[in-house]
């Protein structure tokens, strides 16, 4: 049993609470015009653009396909920055023992791990497995989801799960299909079942506000959280929109105003939400 890792981010304070290790899997189903980590959306297609725009020589074609030498590597990003394809060359293929034995290393310093993307459910094997791994050593265990996945059919995956950190792009159907390419009756069934269930660690909204109504999106979210505050705590982070990391065809969006931000909190807030934040 092996996944697709893209990356694993020893110390993370923004991935859940306390001080987290950060696991980002490998590919996802929704394409956001404003994805901040586009590298992760789909899989190399050993093009060979990349090989020809490393600096420093490490990465190659052989045999048809990207290798990718990390000792050579001065994490500079010209690889996926210059790659058509949003993918990355520095994916690793990882079974859940190997990415345990690499979060073992920071085990005294943090209080838990995220596993996010990507879409990490599109590997929910993998998911199972590890975390499975995780929960025996003591680890608070967290997955960070676009919520395209239906949560309430597998209860063995939400056995091994503490709970759901859930990405709301934008609660009217078409607005969320331009943003994504997607439908979002999945991702709002998942929060009405996570919310009920108490399994809803945090709702994430990034604003960008010529996509789609912000305001609706914080209304409607709260209107389901809400009436489930109680069983937890659910915090609802405002995100702002910034123009850092980006696909270069989509940095001329309009980040929100932070007159915007205060009110989408203070609405949230209003509304039964009480655990709202800005970032």
């Amino acid at each position: 049993m092996e996944a697709l890792v893209n990356k694993i981010i020893p110390f993370s304070s923004v991935d859940g609470p306390g001080n987290r290790t950060a696991i980002f899997l490998q590919g996802c189903n929704f394409s956001c015009l404003y994805c901040h980590n586009p590298e992760t959306i789909q899989l190399c297609r050993a093009c060979g653009i990349c090989v020809d725009k490393c600096p420093t020589g490490a990465l190659c074609l052989e045999n048809g396909q990207v290798r990718y030498d990390s000792a050579l590597c001065v994490y500079c990003d010209t690889c996926f920055k210059s790659c058509p394809h949003s993918a990355s060359p520095r994916v690793r293929s990882m079974t859940p023992r190997q990415v345990m034995e690499e979060v073992s290393r920071n085990q005294p310093f943090i209080r838990g791990i995220t596993v996010s993307g990507g879409e990490c459910t599109r590997q929910r094997d993998f998911l199972v497995e590890f975390l499975t791994l995780a929960g025996q050593a003591g680890l608070d265990t967290l997955l960070d989801s676009n919520g395209s996945y239906d949560f309430s059919a597998d209860p063995e995956l939400m056995s091994v799960t503490g709970g759901v950190m859930l990405d709301v792009k934008a609660w009217d159907p078409a607005e969320h299909q331009r943003v994504t390419g997607q439908d979002n009756r999945q991702v709002l069934a998942n929060l009405s079942w996570l919310a009920q269930a108490g399994r809803l660690e945090e709702v994430r909204t990034v604003v960008v506000p010529e996509l789609f109504d912000a305001e609706q999106t914080v209304r409607e979210v709260c209107r389901v959280v809400a009436p489930h505050i109680a069983k937890r705590n659910t915090r609802y982070k405002i995100i702002c929109y910034r123009p850092f990391g980006v696909r270069q065809e989509y940095r001329g969006l309009t980040p929100p105003s932070g007159e915007l931000l205060a009110h989408l909190c203070q609405l949230a807030q209003s509304c039964g939400v009480p655990n709202a934040v800005v970032v």
